[in-house]
């Protein structure tokens, strides 16, 4: 008898479904440009039943990062998709456009602190995994199927990995990962910060143009930057830790995070320090530098149809 993944019973308890993730403005074809029509099956993803479209998944979003601002309180949002599932299957495919780990034997050493974060994310954040039927499919059981394309469960299996550390995935704790990227480059994002002391942390940053990118959306926030390393964030931030938060400077409203798969740890106590919402931007940032070229180029659920 196989076991049913933890994604079967969401859905089969109808806590969870598939649904189009729809988002008023929203101009995918960019992207399809670059990654080819079958990039749109991203578009359907998990979706809480409590939540009827992706609008509503913005407005969530909106809500809690306002509460946080206003009332300083903890909100770490945090992306996971193909680097960091490979990380927790423990394997060096992480190493995709960046470099997170040395190592197996370094991922299994940081592995602790990983789960921990994720289990203050459970109670205080945001998870944004990326969960689309293409991700989701049955992962192959037949002896014989090497002669086939391996179906890619990776979306599916990284649930599995959370209920496996009894970590519970919830309508409360959970928004889709490109719901984050819509509401990050929106006008509603660019109007709860204009004003407010936003202190970016990247290993590599433009003043200039990300001074530009929210003057743009009429937006007029006070930048701050702190340089994090370029490589293996998500095995050696205690090694960084404390020199790194020790130049968050005080009075610091909300974090933008480019960090990789060390997102998590670092979002997870930015948080917790200065009671702030800590995002996981990742293309957003790319933007934001105007280095798209770091990402390949455009994604999905970021760009504005032209009349926006």
């Amino acid at each position: 008898m196989t076991q049913k993944r933890h994604l079967e019973e969401l859905i089969y308890l109808k806590l969870f479904r598939f649904d189009r993730l729809d988002i008023q403005g929203i101009d995918n074809e960019p992207a399809v440009k670059i990654f080819s029509e079958s990039v749109l099956e991203q578009e359907i993803c998990l979706f809480a039943n409590t939540v009827s479209s992706g609008d509503d998944y913005c407005r969530i979003l909106h809500e809690k990062i306002t509460h946080s601002l206003s009332d300083h309180r903890p909100l770490p949002v945090v992306r996971f998709a193909d680097g960091e599932y490979a990380f927790y299957r423990y394997t060096l495919g992480c190493n995709g456009l960046y470099k997170q780990a040395e190592s197996i034997e370094a991922i299994k050493k940081a592995m602790p602190l990983h789960l921990a974060a994720m289990e203050y994310l459970s109670g205080h954040g945001l998870f944004a995994p990326l969960v689309f039927p293409g991700n989701a499919q049955e992962p192959v059981r037949n002896l014989f199927s090497f002669k086939k394309q391996k179906p890619d469960s990776t979306g599916a299996a990284f649930l599995d990995f959370m209920q496996e550390n009894h970590i519970p995935l919830t309508a409360d704790n959970y928004i889709p990962f490109y719901a984050v990227y819509a509401y990050l480059s929106s006008a509603d994002f660019a109007t709860a910060v204009n004003g407010r002391n936003i202190c970016i942390l990247n290993s590599e940053y433009n003043e200039e143009s990300c001074r530009n990118w929210f003057i743009n959306q009429n937006s007029s926030p006070n930048l701050m930057f702190v340089s994090i390393p370029r490589e293996y964030v998500a095995t050696r931030w205690e090694e960084v830790k404390t020199p790194i938060l020790n130049k968050i400077p005080d009075g610091t409203d909300l974090c933008i995070v480019g960090a990789g798969v060390g997102a998590l740890l670092i979002c997870r106590d930015v948080a917790e320090r200065f009671s702030v919402p800590a995002i996981d931007a990742g293309h957003i940032l790319n933007m934001m530098n105007n280095r798209v070229d770091k990402s390949n180029g455009a994604r999905l659920f970021t760009l504005r149809k032209a009349h926006e």
